[in-house]
C-alpha cells in the first residue's frame, strides 16, 4: 500500500494536532498547511511529521 500515516505538527507549540494519509511515492517533499491549533487557539502553520 503505497499510503502512510503521517501527523501534522504545529509550528509554533510542536503539538501533534492532526493526522492523515500521504502518498508518498508521488509526493515526496513535505506537506506544509495552516492549520486551526487547539492549544495556540489560532492558524498557524503546520507540517508534516513522525507519527
Amino acid at each position: 500500500m503505497p499510503r502512510e500515516l503521517i501527523s501534522l505538527v504545529c509550528g509554533e507549540c510542536k503539538r501533534k494536532n492532526y493526522t492523515t494519509l500521504k502518498n508518498k511515492k508521488t509526493h515526496q517533499e513535505k506537506l506544509e498547511t495552516s492549520k486551526f491549533c487547539r492549544s495556540c487557539r489560532k492558524h498557524t502553520p503546520h507540517k508534516e511529521g513522525k507519527v
